[in-house]
């Protein structure tokens, strides 16, 4: 008798223990799974624009931020390896880089860069990136504070490569500014991505004043406009080329932008359509728009920073240089600089786009001269996006 007891005993003390295991298993295992759910997801940002759209400066209001690793134009990298190509057949290259790099693996640049020794500097346009000046890239900057490409570029070019992926994976933001896009087709399997959190800031100017833009930097842009071109730039007579090159930027614009309105709900959420003039007229109004799109605080001495670098005297000497100068007056240069005759053949190969992002055409030299006359509609295009919601 005392012999079953103990062993109903041993039974019973047996099965607590089994109990207890099973649910301290299960207590573990969900605490694990509820502390991956509260783990935040970095953020992903891709500036979608074109050359001399303002997307620089952009880039800047984001690579500014102490929360955001950002890099200018990646794959500049894939393009000047390919520059016998065209941008629709590098488009795929295009997109698996940008992905790598968004999820911090820099190995992805063994493929465009030359075999050896790499410093950060190896990268193209290091410099315009804040993350890569300070901790844990190069510790002679704090993070939090605004950092200028000069002083970055004298005392932190020698940094090891390997800082690039370092930094990247110490933020909660990543941000790539790209003009390597064509159409909005070959960025679906981003957006769709489980692995990503992608939301693009599609930027867009007025072409009138990128072409005027883009007669400045000629040299600069020589390879990349030879790319959109393809094998017809050999053809083309030469004073037809900046015409022919605007006209197929202008296309991709609008051919990205009516792609969006036929995307489900969820997709265009991850859209936000930014207007170069919309953000000069009201810097501060536009740039608060664009942190909460993506989950950003505009702190304090950021506010300070947009303010006063859209309120300076000059107009931008420097292609590629954000500085101060006055936003709104480089933004209609074009109306006092830029002969009618150009701006009638602008409207001719651009007009469908300037129509449907609320650009007015002139219809004369009075008209294009008289500031007076608002070019930019009130209406602005991202309405109809959110309108279909």
């Amino acid at each position: 008798m005392m012999l079953h007891r103990k062993v109903r005993l041993l039974l019973f003390l047996f099965s607590q223990m089994v109990l207890f295991v099973l649910l301290f298993h299960k207590y573990s295992q969900d605490s694990f799974s509820l502390s991956r759910k509260e783990e935040p997801k970095p953020m992903h940002v891709l500036i979608l624009s074109s050359w001399r759209s303002g997307s620089s400066f952009v880039g800047q209001l984001f690579g500014q931020h102490p929360d955001v690793f950002y890099l200018m134009e990646p794959a500049w990298h894939v393009w000047m390896t390919f520059t016998q190509s065209t941008p629709w057949r590098l488009h795929m290259a295009v997109r698996d880089l940008i992905r790598s790099v968004f999820l911090c693996d820099m190995s992805v640049f063994d493929a465009y860069m030359s075999p050896g020794p790499r410093k950060l500097s190896s990268v193209f346009h290091w410099d315009h990136s804040r993350a890569l000046c300070s901790p844990p890239a190069c510790n002679v900057f704090p993070r939090d504070k605004i950092i200028s490409q000069a002083h970055c570029k004298l005392l932190c070019n020698r940094e090891p490569f390997e800082a690039v992926e370092k930094a990247c994976r110490s933020y909660s933001h990543v941000v790539l500014k790209e003009v390597r896009f064509f159409n909005l087709q070959s960025l679906y399997p981003l957006l769709t991505d489980p692995s990503l959190n992608l939301h693009i800031v599609h930027l867009v100017r007025d072409p009138r004043a990128v072409f005027r833009s883009r007669e400045h930097t000629v040299a600069e842009l020589m390879i990349d406009s030879h790319i959109v071109m393809g094998q017809h730039w050999q053809k083309i007579k030469k004073e037809d080329q900046p015409y022919y090159t605007m006209q197929i930027i202008c296309q991709s614009q609008l051919e990205i932008f009516k792609a969006i309105l036929s995307l489900p709900k969820a997709l265009k959420q991850r859209y936000l359509l930014m207007r170069y003039e919309d953000l000069v007229r009201d810097p501060l109004v536009q740039t608060s728009r664009m942190y909460d799109y993506v989950g950003l605080r505009f702190l304090p001495h950021l506010q300070t920073w947009v303010h006063n670098i859209t309120r300076g005297k000059g107009m931008g000497e420097h292609a590629f240089h954000t500085n101060a100068r006055d936003a709104i007056n480089v933004s209609q240069a074009w109306r006092w600089s830029l002969p009618y005759t150009k701006v009638s053949q602008i409207q001719k190969v651009c007009g469908d786009t300037m129509d449907l992002l609320g650009y007015h055409q002139v219809r004369s030299e009075q008209e294009q001269k008289n500031l007076s006359l608002d070019l930019l509609s009130t209406w602005r295009p991202s309405e109809q996006i959110y309108q279909q919601v």
